[in-house]
């Protein structure tokens, strides 16, 4: 046992003898100092107690700090998180020289430890690199994020044994069915750290402990996620998405996602199967989700483009209907008879007339500008003589009302000129490179915009009022 007190411990003003020391890369050397006396005698001195410790190097120091009792005095100043890391590092040597490793690092050896620990050093860096890109979410940062510092006995493996255990992993996958993309898992490795830190004799959970403790470990754990993601959608509002898919039952059954900045959550999912997808009842549906979330922190929502989704048409307005059926029938008199076709395709620069089509309602509205484009053309040919030639036949004099009708025109082109800006933003919406939702409010503006030039900025011109549109159609 040493019996040097603090007060005999050499003075630390032999810096001119320290200069010349070799730096020591052992992390017992960060809690304490090596002095040399006049007569070349090497000791050690504690930075918490100020204990002189003679003999027996930095090892004899780090069990004066871990508090190991009968070599050496414990320190009684040591912090509990040192005294932890230095008690880890002196197990992890014993586990070393127990498992006979083939080389062995003495304290002349310096040039070995610090390239090994330099090559552990670089493993750690790209490690922390592939955490901070981690795609898992930093609520779980306490139990999967953090990655195992590797030891340098894990560093030196021959690649026989590296090969070894990825074969092992490899033949998990292939005999329980894995898919193997499920290597791609943001959870993957961090799974892998976590065994690896763990060291030797974990024991993996058993079926039991999957499907029932950890289940609902998980369950709570991924609810708290949820919980935290609360205070954005009040802080910034949030998106309502739904989307509706079928089973391998057949089950009509519909997703609702809640979508923040700080990610997307699953909400719920409804079976629909025994409820009538009209858009009154589905608009039920999404009230109740409206509730959930809270009808305060709901910006926006999102649905499928099914027909049993729209309720409020435009196309479906009756002066708006009666226009597009007229320009329908004038369409399919031209294409379903070969000659006023051959007539109007001998006309310069003809181009076809695109005809309405059930899809979306858009097309409705394309058609009538296509047919108000070729209002000359068809005029001339109803008014030609070989088109007399044919009133016998069916729709005819029909066709040709509808054409000579300078209404029909009027009210296509008011149609036409207010639906304009409006489709400029279906279209910008329905791209296939998805828009930030900047450009589309500036859409939005541009739209009402649009609409208010149109009339001339008169109010009672554009208000949503059938009354008055129904007058703006007589006008």
């Amino acid at each position: 046992m040493d019996s040097e007190s603090p007060e005999q411990a050499p003075s630390r003003s032999h810096s001119s003898v320290q200069s010349n020391v070799q730096t020591k890369t052992d992390i017992g050397w960060d809690y304490a100092t090596l002095v040399v006396d006049a007569n070349g005698k090497k000791s050690c001195i504690c930075n918490f107690c100020n204990k002189v410790i003679s003999g027996g190097g930095i090892n004899r120091v780090k069990k004066h700090l871990a508090g190991y009792k009968g070599e050496v005095v414990a320190c009684p100043k040591v912090p509990s998180d040192v005294r932890f890391t230095i008690q880890g590092n002196l197990k992890e040597t014993a586990q070393k020289d127990k498992d006979e490793s083939r080389f062995t690092i003495s304290d002349e050896d310096e040039d070995m430890e610090e390239t090994l620990r330099r090559n552990v050093k670089a493993r750690s860096v790209k490690a922390g690199k592939r955490k901070a890109t981690s795609n898992v979410h930093p609520f779980f940062s306490k139990s999967v994020n953090d990655g195992a510092q590797p030891t340098i006995k894990s560093a030196m493996q021959s690649k026989a044994k590296l090969h070894d255990v990825d074969l092992a992993i490899a033949m998990f996958f292939y005999d329980a069915c894995v898919p193997t993309n499920a290597c791609n898992s943001p959870y993957y490795q961090h799974m892998v750290d976590k065994i690896a830190g763990i060291g030797h004799g974990y024991k993996a959970p058993n079926y039991h402990a999957l499907r029932v403790k950890l289940l609902g470990d998980a369950k709570k754990s991924v609810s708290l996620l949820i919980d935290s993601f609360r205070d954005q959608w009040v802080e910034t509002g949030c998106t309502i998405m739904s989307h509706g898919w079928r089973d391998i039952r057949q089950r009509h059954l519909i997703n609702f996602l809640v979508y923040c900045p700080k990610g997307i959550s699953f909400l719920k999912s409804v079976d629909a199967s025994d409820i009538s997808s009209d858009a009154t009842n589905l608009c039920n549906l999404f009230a109740e989700i409206v509730e959930m979330v809270g009808r305060n922190n709901v910006v926006q929502l999102v649905t499928d483009n099914a027909a049993n989704y729209k309720l409020a048409d435009v196309s479906e307005l009756d002066n708006v209907k009666s226009l597009v059926t007229l320009a329908s029938r004038v369409t399919v008199f031209i294409y379903n008879h070969k000659w006023p076709l051959i007539w109007l395709r001998k006309r310069p620069g003809w181009i076809e007339i695109i005809r309405p089509g059930a899809t979306r309602f858009g097309t409705a509205f394309i058609a009538l500008q296509s047919l108000y484009n070729h209002k000359e053309d068809l005029q001339a040919m109803v008014i030609s003589s070989e088109y007399k030639k044919m009133l016998k036949v069916g729709n005819v004099v029909e066709c040709r009302d509808i054409v000579m009708n300078e209404n029909f025109w009027k009210n296509s082109l008011i149609t036409v000129k207010v639906m304009t800006p409006l489709l400029k933003l279906l279209r910008l919406l329905d791209s296939d490179e998805k828009p930030a939702i900047g450009y589309v409010y500036e859409g939005m503006r541009r739209a009402r915009k649009g609409v208010k030039e149109l009339f001339k900025k008169k109010k009672e011109l554009f208000k949503k009022n059938k009354e008055l549109y129904k007058e703006l159609y007589k006008a």
